[in-house]
């Protein structure tokens, strides 16, 4: 595997704290937040000096019932193109739930929810993850994730289940050791025993980043410093292996520049000294049974359709309970969800904000509860730009907000956005040219 050395998540906010930052061998931007005809000049400028750059993808869903888009695993070959990367990463997650395999509306979560530990995932899972390796112009390396919740009735743990994934498919491991720190606190999960269980000759590379306690929950907020523990479990893991690369996230609340050198440098001794004394250990046995076929085959070596559906099931109605107010599915532990429950709300809250900087603006104060109050049992279906064309409609069809003047400005910022919409039979926009109508005239 191609060694990358040290390196820090690019963002714009700190874009040109990093291009100053001493020893950063390479850096990792999100993949949805470029577009490879506009590459961001800062980019263009570390990869002119020869650092490498890497996408990393938060959007496919591969550990979702239903197969990659197409459309999203295009973009991110353009990306990786545009970039002259040597691989490209993503979640072991699902992202969305419903559609065609449930006959229900497609539900968007707007974060990286758990995959379920088990056999019908992993084969939906795999095969979901040879479609992007086909798909892609470099190799594929897949992220453990952070987690609010357990699955019930698990069939194996996450190093058993990420073992068996690399060695079913090849693709290559992106070890995320504060997130193995989260589902240490928040799952009861053993970070050695994973460090055990996985195949440490998989890992394309580490992510290190930093949270925050509440209420004996932890949050993976990537807004706060490294926190010991985490330092304590990417020790581990070097003394077990060289990772060929570490990288430090950080996606808010970005301290000062020397702040953030000391944290990578507090990164790179961990690895260094860790490594000086690592002892090479063999990698760990199969955790499956001898005999246990690798594979639930529908005849073409892929999961089958009936696994899918099984799969499809379980997800939409977590997702459902999640973000539409349903009941919880049987087995789950209802007071952690209702904690993912507000999580999920007050990202979406904040990304709208980010997406949308107008509406708190005009709404001050009063943009984040009322943006929680439409959240609740209010899915989000078409992603964030409409879901602020939605809240502000919402608010507007209600009579809100009750000032004139903040009104009259929030309709015409909606109106400003909305613009006409084409002569159509679609229910949808029949209904939304009637509430222009209203607004208008209002």
């Amino acid at each position: 595997m191609r060694r990358l050395g040290t390196g820090i998540g690019w963002r714009p906010e700190i874009a040109d704290a990093v291009e100053r930052m001493p020893g950063v061998d390479w850096v990792e931007t999100v993949a949805e937040n470029v577009c490879p005809g506009h590459l961001p000049e800062s980019l263009l400028r570390l990869r002119e000096r020869g650092v490498t750059v890497v996408p990393h993808g938060v959007s496919l869903g591969l550990g979702g019932a239903d197969r990659p888009d197409e459309a999203r695993l295009t973009a991110l070959a353009e990306r990786a193109q545009a970039l002259g990367s040597p691989l490209v990463t993503e979640h072991i997650a699902f992202v969305r739930a419903g559609g065609p395999l449930t006959a229900s509306p497609l539900l968007e979560a707007g974060h990286l929810l758990p995959v379920p530990r088990t056999r019908d995932a992993l084969d939906v899972l795999c095969e979901n993850i040879r479609i992007a390796q086909d798909a892609l112009p470099v190799p594929l390396a897949v992220e453990n994730i952070a987690a609010l919740i357990s699955w019930p009735g698990e069939e194996m743990t996450e190093g058993q289940f990420l073992y068996e994934l690399a060695d079913r498919t090849g693709v290559r491991l992106l070890i995320d050791v504060a997130n193995l720190h989260t589902n240490h606190v928040n799952r009861g999960e053993d970070p050695a025993r994973a460090l055990d269980e996985l195949p440490v000759e998989a890992i394309a590379y580490v992510h290190v980043a930093g949270g925050f306690e509440r209420d004996g929950v932890w949050h993976d907020s990537h807004a706060h410093p490294v926190p010991q523990p985490v330092l304590d479990i990417l020790a581990d893991l070097a003394s077990r292996t060289t990772p060929p690369g570490v990288l430090l996230e950080r996606d808010e609340d970005f301290p000062e520049p020397a702040e953030l050198e000391r944290e990578l440098t507090a990164v790179r001794e961990t690895v260094e000294k860790a490594s000086a004394g690592c002892g090479g250990r063999p990698p760990a046995p199969p955790p499956t049974e001898p005999g246990q076929p690798a594979v639930v085959a529908d005849g073409s070596g892929g999961a089958g359709e009936a696994a899918r559906q099984r799969v499809a099931l379980a997800q939409v109605a977590l997702l459902s309970a999640l973000v539409a107010g349903t009941p919880a599915p049987e087995g789950f532990d209802r007071v952690r969800l209702g904690v993912q429950t507000r999580a999920l709300a007050a990202k979406r809250a904040g990304v709208v904000a980010k997406v949308a900087p107008d509406l708190p603006e005009i709404l001050g104060e009063t943009y984040r509860p009322a943006f929680l109050a439409y959240a609740h049992g209010r899915p989000m279906t078409g992603g964030y730009r409409r879901d602020a064309l939605d809240f502000a409609e919402h608010l507007l069809l209600a009579g809100r907000p009750e000032d004139a003047e903040t009104r009259r400005r929030l309709r015409d910022w909606w109106l400003e956005r909305s613009g006409p919409t084409p002569q159509s039979r679609r229910p949808a926009a029949r209904l939304a040219r009637a509430t222009r109508r209203v607004l208008l005239r209002h």
